[in-house]
C-alpha cells in the first residue's frame, strides 16, 4: 500500500492516518474543535511575543492609571500580562478554551468592579482587562493585527483626560449633532445610494459623490475643531492655516476685518490669509487623488510648486508680525460641517458633473473649461473633483484637465481678491499680490509639465 501512495496510483486520503485512541473517547463536538498546535520551531514566537507585548504595554499604562489615582490595588502590570497570556494559551487549545477563559476573564474583571468604591468605581479598567484577554488570542491568529489593536487600545486609554476635555469642553450640543448627522450620512445613507451612473451621461455616481462630499466636509470639521481647540494658542498665522480647511475665502474676509480694527495686525492678518491658500492646495490634492490618481500624477509637481510658493509668501509676511498671538476664534468662521453644507457641497458637485458632461459634448474642451470656471467661483474643490472625474472616466486626458483646473483656481483666486476688500486697500493689495503670485506659480506650473 505504501508504495501505491509513493507511485501516485493511490489517494493517501483513501488510507487515513488512525485517530490517537485518546481523541476518539472525547465527545464529538469537542474532538472537532481541537486545532493543531504548531511546534516551538518560531511559529509561535510572533504571536506569543505580540500578545505578551500588548498585554505588558496596557498594563503599564493601567498602573501608572492607578498610582495617580491612589488605587493601588487594581489590575496592573501582571494581571494585564497574565490575561494576555491566558487568552493566547486558550486559542492554542481550541474554541472551547477560548469561551471558558473569556467568559471567565470576564467574571474576575465584573468582581473587582463590584469591588470598588462607589464613588470610584469605573468599566474602564474591567473592560480592558477583558479586551485584552481576547487581544492575546488574536495575536496567535494575527500577530501584527492583534499588537497593533493592543496599542491603539493602550492610546485610547491614556488618552483619557484629552478625550473628555474634547467631549465635555471643546464639542458644543450643535456641534456634536452635526458629528451624529455626517457619521449617519456614511455609515447608513451611504450604502443605501446606488453605486452606478444615474444620467444620461454616465458622468454622476451618487455614492461616489456623497463619499467624496462627506469626506471634505469632515476636513472642515477638523479644521473648525482645531481652531476651536487650539486657536487661543496658536499664532494667528496658524490659525489661518487651520481656518483655510474650513474657508479660504471666508478666513480671508475675517483677517481683513482684524486687519481693518488694528493696523498693527495687518502683516500677521495677511500671512494668515495667505496660509489660508496653502490649505486650499492641500486639500485639492486630497480630492484630486480620491478621484483620480492619474491627474494627481500629473499636478504632483505644479501643486507641490505652489504650496512652497504659498508657504514662502505667507511665511515672508508670517515673520513681520512674528509678536502677534492669535486672540479668539473668528466668529465668522463658524461651523461647516453640518448637514446641509454636505448637502449643497454633494449638489455642486453633482451639477458640475451634469453640466461638465453636457457641455463638452456640445462644445467639446471648451465647455468643460467654462463649467470649471463657473464652478471655481463657488468652489474650487467641487471644480477639482468635476475634471478630475472626466479623467477618470477617460472622457479628456490629464493636460486637458489640468488647464482646466487653472481656470477653477484663477477664478476662486478672483474671488479671494474680492473678499481681501474688506480689509482696507493696504490688506487688500497684498492679499491680491500674494493670491495672484500664488494663482501664476500653479498656471506655469502646469503649462510647464503640459
Amino acid at each position: 500500500m505504501i508504495q501505491h501512495i509513493e507511485s501516485g496510483t493511490l489517494d493517501a486520503d483513501q488510507y487515513p492516518t488512525p485517530a490517537h485512541p485518546l481523541a476518539m473517547k472525547l465527545p464529538r463536538f469537542y474532538r472537532n474543535t481541537v486545532r493543531t498546535t504548531p511546534t516551538m520551531n518560531g511559529e509561535l514566537l510572533p504571536g506569543l511575543t505580540a500578545a505578551l507585548g500588548g498585554g505588558l504595554l496596557l498594563g503599564i499604562e493601567r498602573e501608572r492609571r492607578n498610582s495617580v489615582s491612589g488605587a493601588a490595588n487594581r489590575a496592573g502590570v501582571r494581571t494585564f500580562t497574565t490575561a494576555a497570556l491566558i487568552g493566547a494559551t486558550c486559542m492554542l487549545l481550541n474554541d472551547v478554551a477560548v469561551a471558558v477563559g473569556g467568559l471567565a476573564t470576564a467574571a474576575l474583571a465584573l468582581s473587582a468592579y463590584f469591588r470598588q468604591e462607589e464613588d470610584d468605581a469605573s468599566l474602564t479598567t474591567p473592560l480592558a482587562m477583558l479586551a485584552t484577554f481576547f487581544l492575546g488570542a488574536l495575536s496567535m491568529q494575527d500577530p501584527r493585527l492583534g499588537a497593533g489593536l493592543a496599542v491603539a487600545l493602550a492610546l485610547l486609554l491614556h488618552s483619557e483626560e484629552s478625550l473628555h476635555h474634547f467631549a465635555r469642553r471643546i464639542l458644543d450640543a450643535r456641534e456634536l449633532s452635526d458629528v451624529m448627522l455626517l457619521a449617519t450620512s456614511l455609515l447608513i445613507v451611504l450604502p443605501l445610494l446606488p453605486d452606478r451612473p444615474v444620467d444620461p451621461w454616465s458622468a454622476v455616481n451618487p455614492r461616489q459623490v456623497w463619499l467624496i462630499a462627506v469626506l471634505v466636509i469632515a476636513i472642515n470639521a477638523a479644521g473648525h475643531v482645531a481652531l476651536r481647540a487650539m486657536g487661543a494658542r496658536l499664532g494667528l498665522a496658524i490659525v489661518g492655516l487651520l481656518g483655510g480647511f474650513v474657508s479660504s475665502a471666508a478666513t480671508i474676509a475675517v483677517m481683513g476685518q482684524r486687519a481693518r480694527a488694528d493696523s498693527s495686525h495687518l502683516q500677521v492678518c495677511v500671512a494668515a490669509a495667505l496660509f489660508s491658500c496653502v490649505a486650499t492646495v492641500l486639500q485639492l490634492a486630497l480630492v484630486i487623488g480620491l478621484v483620480s490618481r492619474d491627474m494627481l500624477l500629473h499636478l504632483a509637481l505644479p501643486l507641490f510648486a505652489t504650496a512652497m510658493t504659498t508657504a514662502a509668501i505667507a511665511g515672508f509676511h508670517a515673520w513681520r508680525g512674528r509678536a502677534v498671538v492669535a486672540g479668539e476664534l473668528p466668529p465668522a468662521l463658524a461651523s461647516r460641517f453640518a448637514l446641509p453644507h454636505a448637502l449643497l457641497f454633494a449638489g455642486i458637485v453633482a451639477l458640475s458633473l451634469l453640466f461638465s458632461s453636457w457641455l463638452r459634448e456640445w462644445l467639446g474642451d471648451a465647455g468643460v473649461m467654462a463649467t470649471a470656471a463657473l464652478t471655481g467661483l463657488v468652489d474650487v474643490h467641487a471644480a477639482a473633483i468635476g475634471v478630475a472625474k472626466l479623467v477618470s472616466d477617460a472622457h479628456v486626458p490629464p493636460p486637458t484637465a489640468s488647464y482646466a483646473l487653472a481656470v477653477a483656481f484663477s477664478a476662486n483666486s478672483l474671488m479671494k481678491c474680492i473678499a481681501a476688500g474688506v480689509g482696507g486697500k493696504r490688506y487688500a493689495l497684498e492679499v491680491a499680490g500674494g493670491v495672484l503670485a500664488i494663482n501664476a506659480t500653479l498656471v506655469a506650473a502646469i503649462w510647464w509639465c503640459s
